[in-house]
């Protein structure tokens, strides 16, 4: 059996974690769309445990399908050659574990002694097209998961297998790079380059301040065409708004 362990990955400067950290899933996907990386959005992997955000760069593991030819180990034989295992080696603080699991439903990537070492390791979270096991103890650690779903069955019990740690893979019908940067919440698990990272903190973060002025006035039932999206003979106001409460001074949206 042929199977790769990528290179270990390049993490983004921290100032550009933190500078998404506060922006949020939705927000950070609509930025992206506005700058032509239409669908961000890992479909279908499902926020598990609610009120979790995470922002941080990207472990990946690949699983294909299963042949005898390729794969034939048992759950604990030889468990050096079953590469789930291989990318939390590679895992530091504030990593976030992708994985490819195809979107079976049948096998269960990791589960309790896996999710264990993740957290000791200080992992951000873990996002599986697919699902994964032992949930009652693995509720226990109190981790940040994105998924499909749980299953009893251990993840090489049915019909797939691990083939490839940190390379290029797609999770919920996206692209990710081993690297790019995860942002994650309730409204679920989005992917951003580093290349666009710095513009999406800047686009993000005057969104983000504008919808905060436009949220107070239309919770003051002020106009729904004047404050969403804020229209610009509203500029002046949005401007002495920010002035207020000491905010830099801003260019003209």
């Amino acid at each position: 059996m042929t199977t790769t362990v990528g290179a270990e990955i390049k993490r983004p400067p921290k100032h550009v974690i933190e500078g998404l950290r506060g922006l949020g899933a939705a927000t950070v996907a609509g930025t992206l769309g506005h700058m032509g990386f239409k669908s961000p959005h890992m479909v279908g992997i499902l926020p598990q445990t609610k009120g979790k955000s995470i922002v941080g760069p990207a472990l990946t593991l690949q699983f294909l399908p299963q042949r005898p030819d390729l794969f034939s180990e048992g759950e604990y034989s030889d468990p050096e050659t079953q590469l789930h295992r291989h990318v939390l080696y590679h895992v530091e603080e504030g990593d976030v574990v992708v994985v490819d699991a195809r979107g079976d439903m049948r096998s269960g990537v990791f589960g309790d002694m896996m999710s264990t070492y993740f957290k000791g390791r200080r992992g951000a979270g873990i996002i599986i097209d697919g699902c994964m096991r032992d949930r009652p103890n693995v509720e226990k650690l109190d981790l940040a998961l994105w998924l499909k779903g749980w299953t009893p069955n251990y993840h090489v019990q049915t019909e797939i297998f691990p083939n490839a740690v940190n390379v290029t893979i797609a999770c919920g019908g996206v692209t990710v790079v081993p690297g790019d940067i995860i942002v994650a919440d309730d409204d679920g698990a989005v992917v951003v380059p580093v290349s666009m990272a710095e513009a999406v903190i800047a686009d993000g973060k005057k969104h983000a301040e504008w919808e905060v002025f436009s949220r107070e006035k239309l919770m003051a039932g002020e106009s729904l065409r004047r404050y969403y999206p804020l229209h610009p003979d509203a500029e002046d106001e949005y401007q002495a708004w920010r002035k207020a409460r000491g905010m830099d001074a801003s260019p003209s949206r």
